[in-house]
């Protein structure tokens, strides 16, 4: 189940409603999706995109997204590092991001205009999209494992826009579950995501 952290304010979140009420000022929306029992734990990604074709095509059409696909990072992929460099620095999108999370965990960290920067800590089930031009950026949790169902609007699909004064360098690339976040700020200092 996902988890937000607004370290700024000294707050988390675990609660789906209170989560969804949350994000949704942001424009962002948060669903959870049943994965137990619907694929097996080996499925192709034809076999996920069938599972899922319901809500894929709701999705289509409340977002106007003309393609999905399905995305698997594990240690093993060719130049993660790479990868992964590239989505950890604060950038934009031209259109929206939109992650549903079959199986293993990351964080979209989120700095909105006129908001505090918090951090969305996905799992499997969980669904959440990165509004266009929103700032952002994206760390995977320490077993580098995840498997998405991404849509696009374009069907070549989007290129990161890094903005010119970033703030991802404030906050430490850490992904967390309810019971690891710190309630209370260490002395002196502010909890940083």
């Amino acid at each position: 189940m996902a988890s937000v952290s607004i370290p700024d304010e000294n707050r988390e979140l675990h609660d789906p409603e209170a989560i969804r009420e949350f994000l949704a000022p942001f424009g962002i929306w948060y669903e959870k999706w049943e994965v137990e029992g619907r694929i097996p734990g080996d499925a192709d990604s034809e076999t996920i995109l069938a599972a899922y074709a319901p809500e894929i095509e709701r999705l289509k059409e409340k977002g106007g997204f003309v393609t999905a696909d399905v995305i698997n990072v594990t240690p093993e992929t060719p130049n993660l590092d790479a990868m992964l460099a590239k989505f950890s620095k604060e950038h934009t999108h031209s259109e929206d991001e939109v992650r549903f999370t079959v199986k293993g965990r990351g964080v979209f960290h989120i700095h909105p205009d006129g908001g505090p920067v918090f951090g969305v800590t996905v799992e499997s089930g969980d669904l959440i999209n990165v509004p266009r031009g929103t700032r952002h950026w994206f760390n995977l949790c320490d077993d580098r494992n995840i498997r998405c169902i991404r849509l696009f609007e374009d069907p070549a699909g989007w290129a990161p826009h890094y903005v010119d004064d970033p703030v991802d360098g404030n906050y430490a690339p850490l992904c967390m579950g309810p019971s690891d976040i710190p309630l209370a700020p260490p002395a002196g200092g502010k909890i940083r995501l």
